[in-house]
């Protein structure tokens, strides 16, 4: 697991990082992306590169349909890794719910800290993710 949270990397040509903060803090990375200029590596194809450490499809799908669920969206609506739980209407009793259910389904205990934090659907399915895999090296 990485240790950089919503972090987004720029490079320049000369290859020198700089870092920019979003939401003000580091923790997981989520995604790191970079460009170049084209004329940089003649040889890429694309300018720009992302990373992505993300919760597995089948942990993302079942976090969707448990936030379906809870917040009682009709099937209409597109639930998505982007998806900001505020989008939907969801309150802070709303996020502590889905949280519940969340730690019912997987068999996991989600830490107020962690839960406070907690924006979108992803968010919760890669916390999921590293809380299962911490259980699975424990047991």
């Amino acid at each position: 697991m990485a240790a950089v949270s919503s972090t987004i990397l720029n490079f320049s040509s000369s290859f020198r990082p700089t870092f920019k903060l979003i939401n003000g803090r580091f923790s997981n990375v989520k995604l790191v992306s970079f460009g170049m200029p084209k004329t940089g590596f003649p040889s890429l194809k694309s300018s720009c590169l992302r990373i992505c450490c993300a919760a597995k499809p089948e942990t993302l799908e079942k976090v969707c349909g448990i936030v379906r669920k809870q917040l009682a969206l009709p099937s209409e609506t597109a639930v998505t890794p982007e998806s900001k739980f505020s989008t939907f209407g969801a309150d802070s009793l709303d996020t502590v719910e889905i949280v519940m259910a969340i730690e019912e389904e997987f068999n996991i205990n989600v830490e107020e800290d962690s839960s406070q934090n907690i924006t979108t659907v992803q968010e919760v399915a890669d916390l999921v993710q590293e809380l299962i895999e911490k259980k699975t090296g424990e047991a």
